[in-house]
């Protein structure tokens, strides 16, 4: 019960504190990571999709002040705020621009409870009433940092209170590499089939010339319109938008727009340009070839368009595209946002290797799709459980003292 928390500053539980440097280094093909704001997420999380090395002769100038390791809690502190992660084993690398680091005092807070808190609504409050307001960054001021004040439990409570998110954020990222192996796994079958052209039967079919290359006899490129239909989005105006879940979720592309699904969050009361259930979506801006499906029915803004399959079996054309946009804005123009047209859209060329083939494949990864799509419900469900829990249990709100909690694993 919060009653039984106490009120302490960062300086009481911080035993060590860095900045990152104010300097970049060359970069390098490899060697140890130069973790920078990109690599943290919002919740709490080591994002390494993007990873920028330092050569291995510049290491020992980069980690001359502080050298991360396993178990330290790095932050930003200026331009995108109220990023977080721990030091998962393993890692090496250095400290990026605008990143801090702490380490705290084991004796009196746990590292992954201080984590939890950092993620909280409490404290980004209490950061933003501390902030320097810059007029083109804001900045978390480093030198008052050890005087911003928290409220803490027994740390028996924050082992328990830790062991309680670690246990959702664990079965989260479980359920994420199932996701990733599942979306491999047809990625390297549509490869392996339309790239390689290593299909069933392909030892017994001669390849020709055509005007994109080498394809097996009897197969083409046809436009997308001869196989789906085209939806353009167009934004309805901002005064029907709302949070409320009044009419039907609307997306421009960008935001919420997701990997496999899109993220639901602004609604809006009108909207003449809709994609249906397993329409897959397209961004046509900034940037162009985004591509996920959407999981109901929804307003298109003027950043996406729908694909709607007809001639082509879904799966084949939702990973026909995945495959054409593997690398973001492979197509588009525009002096400030790059851009496509609807007829660029529609002449975008895929390989078709006739109907037979093309639901062959689609019968071979449409259980690998709707696991794909299980799981991502599986996640949401969770994440959306972890988020109403965690701002209680780190304010006390949740008592957990006499919770039966096996917390040896969250104190190693």
């Amino acid at each position: 019960m919060i009653s039984t928390w106490r009120a302490v500053t960062m300086r009481d539980v911080i035993d060590e504190f860095y900045d990152g440097p104010h300097a970049t280094p060359s970069p390098s093909t490899d060697g140890p990571v130069y973790l920078g704001i990109k690599n943290l997420t919002e919740d709490g999380h080591l994002d390494m999709t993007e990873v920028r090395y330092i050569a291995e002769s510049d290491y020992p100038k980069w980690t001359r002040r502080v050298e991360p390791r396993k178990g330290d809690l790095v932050f930003t502190y200026e331009a995108s705020l109220h990023r977080y992660a721990v030091i998962p084993e393993g890692f090496r690398g250095a400290l990026g621009r605008r990143v801090a680091l702490l380490r705290t005092r084991s004796d009196i807070i746990d590292t992954r409870f201080l984590l939890y808190v950092f993620i909280g609504p409490e404290w980004r409050a209490t950061v933003q009433k501390r902030l320097n307001v810059g007029s083109t960054v804001d900045r978390l001021p480093l030198t008052d940092f050890p005087s911003f004040p928290l409220r803490i439990p027994s740390l028996d409570e924050q082992l328990k209170i830790a062991a309680i998110l670690s246990a959702y954020d664990d079965l989260i990222e479980n359920n994420n590499r199932r996701i990733e192996l599942l979306e491999e796994m047809a990625q390297r079958i549509y490869r392996e089939w339309f790239v390689d052209f290593r299909y069933p039967g392909h030892d017994v079919v001669p390849m020709v010339d055509s005007e994109f290359g080498r394809i097996p006899q009897g197969w083409c490129f046809r436009p997308l319109s001869t196989l789906a239909k085209v939806v353009m989005g167009q934004s309805p105006p901002s005064s029907a938008y709302n949070k409320n879940r009044e009419g039907k979720p609307f997306h421009q592309g960008v935001g919420t727009f997701g990997t496999h699904f899109p993220a639901h969050d602004v609604y809006s009361k009108t909207g003449t340009r809709l994609a249906e259930k397993d329409d897959i979506l397209m961004s046509v801006r900034a940037p162009v070839g985004r591509i996920n499906v959407a999981d109901r029915e929804m307003i298109l803004g003027r950043g996406l368009s729908g694909i709607r399959a007809e001639a082509g079996p879904f799966e084949f054309l939702l990973f026909a595209l995945r495959h054409f946009f593997r690398e973001e804005d492979v197509m588009g123009n525009g002096s400030i946002f790059k851009s496509v047209t609807k007829r660029d859209v529609e002449n975008l060329p895929l390989p078709w290797p006739g109907h037979n083939t093309a639901q062959r494949f689609s019968d071979l990864v449409s259980p690998m799709w709707r696991h794909l799509q299980l799981l991502t419900r599986e996640r949401l469900n969770l994440e959306s459980t972890r988020d109403l829990l965690l701002p209680r249990l780190v304010s006390g709100d949740v008592d957990v003292t006499n919770l039966n909690i096996d917390i040896t694993e969250t104190a190693a």
